[in-house]
């Protein structure tokens, strides 16, 4: 079953559905966004107790109600100068050492460093990485692991496969194949990578800079001076899909209570840099 559903996917209009979703995602008609928004909550139960805004009615469209912001004492930030933190909400879909430029995706697959981040991947052979997969029912805002300064970016156009266990145990080098905004922050200890891969019916990715409008056309190299401190947001998905984080080699310890299938949130120690 898994199998015919990533085969499905390659012979779907990714792109096509992806707009046409997010034209409806982002329609302020009353009766539409109140259907969608609370169709979906009652499907995933969403609860607003965290949310900023706490009645289904504040919001004006479903994209806006999805990307909702937190309450500002929801996540609080793991304590420890040299702490790392999750970006996201979600699951630890893989973690581990980068062997031979490799990264897991899943039992039996596994995908380069380059493939996924270009050039700005180079330095990260032998070094360590944090998946973590964004559900839909997720809060979807992403936030800076660590303090850093924002370098260089680079949008990468690609597939819009949906990201879940079966389309990462059957569509080789995945996250390599799917749209992608590559981020490097240089930090005290080095540098850092921070990948948001895109998804099915994913409209956008957006950041809090200024950049080109996802989906990608073309690949687009940035060069950024912008300086963030942990837990800072940088930005955020329309539905559900990934975040990729990669350390240097000897840089980071990732945290021992992690492993595949642990759930995080937000501002949750993850690792600590040596």
């Amino acid at each position: 079953m898994s199998e015919l559903f990533s085969t499905l996917q390659k012979i779907l209009p990714q792109h096509g559905l992806s707009r046409m979703g997010g034209r409806v995602a982002n329609s302020t008609t009353p009766w539409l966004k109140d259907l969608l928004i609370k169709q979906f909550a009652r499907v995933y139960d969403v609860n607003l107790k965290e949310a900023e805004r706490g009645a289904f009615e504040d919001y004006n469209s479903f994209n806006d109600f999805f990307t909702r912001a937190l309450r500002a004492d929801a996540r609080p930030l793991a304590q420890g100068e040299q702490t790392l933190v999750s970006p996201a909400d979600g699951t630890v879909s893989q973690l581990g050492d980068i062997h031979n430029d490799q990264l897991l995706q899943a039992k039996g697959h596994t995908y380069s460093v380059h493939s996924l981040a270009g050039e700005l991947g180079d330095e990260f052979n032998n070094g360590s990485f944090c998946t973590i997969y964004l559900a839909p029912s997720d809060y979807h805002r992403v936030h800076l692991p660590f303090n850093g300064t924002l370098t260089h970016t680079k949008a990468i156009p690609g597939a819009l496969y949906s990201v879940n266990a079966a389309t990462e145990a059957n569509i080789e080098g995945l996250f390599a194949r799917n749209e992608r905004l590559v981020c490097r922050f240089e930090t005290d200890y080095g540098p850092m990578l921070v990948i948001l891969v895109g998804a099915m019916i994913v409209a956008s990715i957006e950041t809090d800079w200024l950049g080109p409008a996802s989906p990608y056309m073309l690949v687009e190299d940035t060069e950024h001076h912008l300086v963030y401190r942990r837990g800072d947001e940088i930005g955020q998905f329309l539905l559900g899909s990934t975040v990729i984080c990669c350390f240097t080699e000897g840089s980071v310890a990732l945290a021992e209570h992690l492993q595949a299938g642990t759930k995080v949130k937000m501002g949750e120690a993850i690792g600590t840099f040596l």
